[in-house]
């Protein structure tokens, strides 16, 4: 996926910058940038990989070179960013978040208009320089972004950094967030709203869909309105986000405590106790603990010292790696015990297979999987939330191909909460990771635990429902 950070204050931005950009870590993997405006210095960028070390060793030692009250930063799961551009509105450096669906036909139309594209992201054109292409066809920053929002199928939100202050649009449909902070010399622009406590800043708000304003430290200038409709995405809250963070004003935690709650209190399974596996399955635990009322109890840990959740290596089979070492079992609290465990979600399974048999293997006497979200059975195409290339990649498909003989059969079946073929998908995966027992959160607990309109949220992954 990926996160930003911009700041425009009334003294120099580099320390906000560089700690608010390293507290989106948890939302990339790949690439992390900085860029700032200082009139003398003029724009000064940098970008590095991302895929061995963290956001902070890589840029602690290049702090010096920065200057500027204005400044951007992004860390991203494929493109090198921030992307440097001179056009007819003027210079300005781009982060995006975003995902570009038909970035193959935006780049053909382009390429007929003699348009050329210098930065490529895996062989490929940069979304983040295509992005600025779209602007650069406006007569202004705010008709080259809006012409953007609505050529763009899938989602992008922005921040450009310009010599007189920061422009920050969300993607026309909010999908991903942007939230205002203010603070004693001036505004900061986010992803995540756990970025501005130990910075001094306070949410003012957050942007509308497609909203487009121009940030100074001296206040916030609305250039386009919010557009009325909004499908943010329902994953910010089961996983991408960070505990204390908050997208339209429902913070995460809340969130998958009352997810939990309501699964607890439906739940007549026998068990000695609950536990969660870290960090996103917790708050669900905490919930679940509540309204099955049984304990909670930590059976597995996380080895922060080495295995922190900012290290989130792109190659995949060192991702499995890394999920199974960092986590740790508790014997001592395993031995003999019924146990559920909460988590976030099944995409793959690799990491639900280690761990169940390790729980077994530490003593439990039975392992009962509890997750935060329905089953997930399309792919997303509006935002990157994994690294999946094809629908095949998602366990579902792959138990739904081996009981229809084809991945596709029934969608919308398999996906109906407690239907024939549900209940007969649900099995399987249960019975394939030797489980106890295997429960979902039903699509409409889900959005009861949100507490938005379920017509303001994404939920495309688990039920199909989609827009553009």
């Amino acid at each position: 996926m990926g996160g930003f950070f911009g700041a425009a204050l009334k003294r120099d931005c580099v320390n906000d910058l560089f700690y608010g950009t390293d507290y989106n870590s948890h939302l990339g993997t790949k690439r992390g940038g900085m860029a700032t405006y200082d009139p003398v210095k003029g724009f000064v960028r940098s970008i590095h990989s991302l895929e061995r070390t963290y956001f902070r060793t890589k840029f602690e030692g290049v702090l010096p070179r920065f200057s500027g009250h204005l400044g951007i930063g992004v860390i991203s799961d494929n493109d090198s960013q921030p992307i440097v551009v001179n056009s007819h509105l003027g210079k300005f450096a781009i982060v995006t978040v975003a995902k570009v669906q038909n970035i193959d036909a935006i780049e053909r139309q382009m390429l007929d208009n003699h348009i050329h594209f210098a930065e490529t992201s895996s062989g490929s054109t940069n979304p983040t320089e295509m992005v600025a292409a779209l602007i650069n066809e406006g007569d202004n920053f705010a008709e080259g972004i809006r012409i953007a929002q609505l050529g763009i199928e899938g989602s992008c939100s922005m921040l450009l950094l310009t010599p007189d202050g920061i422009i920050a649009a969300r993607d026309k449909l909010g999908r991903t967030p942007i939230i205002i902070g203010k603070g004693p010399d001036g505004y900061a622009l986010t992803s995540e709203t756990s970025s501005f406590p130990n910075l001094g800043y306070e949410v003012e708000r957050d942007l509308g869909p497609g909203e487009i304003v121009k940030v100074t430290a001296d206040g916030v200038e609305v250039l386009k309105e919010p557009l009325p409709d909004m499908q943010i995405c329902s994953f910010l809250w089961v996983y991408y986000g960070f505990p204390v963070s908050s997208y339209e004003g429902i913070n995460v935690d809340e969130v998958r405590y009352r997810s939990g709650e309501l699964m607890g209190e439906k739940d007549d399974t026998e068990l000695d106790c609950v536990c969660g596996i870290p960090d996103s399955g917790v708050g669900m635990a905490l919930g679940y603990s509540h309204g099955k009322k049984v304990p909670y109890r930590r059976c597995v840990a996380k080895y922060t010292p080495t295995w922190p959740r900012s290290f989130t290596p792109s190659n995949q089979s060192m991702r499995d790696l890394v999920a199974k070492m960092k986590l740790l079992p508790n014997g001592a609290m395993l031995k003999g015990q019924k146990v559920a465990f909460c988590d976030d979600s099944i995409v793959r399974g690799t990491q639900l297979k280690d761990n169940v048999h390790t729980f077994y293997e530490y003593g439990a006497k039975e392992v009962h999987m509890r997750i935060a979200c329905p089953p997930l059975i399309y792919g997303c195409p509006f935002i990157g939330f994994t690294s999946s290339k094809s629908d095949l990649e998602l366990l579902t498909r792959r138990v739904i191909e081996e009981l229809e003989g084809d991945p596709n059969a029934n969608l919308e079946a398999y996906a109906t909460t407690d239907s024939p073929q549900y209940k007969a998908m649900v099995e399987k995966i249960a019975e394939r990771f030797g489980l106890s027992s295997l429960k979902f959160s039903k699509l409409e607990d889900l959005v009861k635990a949100i507490g938005l309109p379920k017509c303001r949220i994404c939920t495309h992954c688990f039920d199909g429902t989609s827009h553009f």
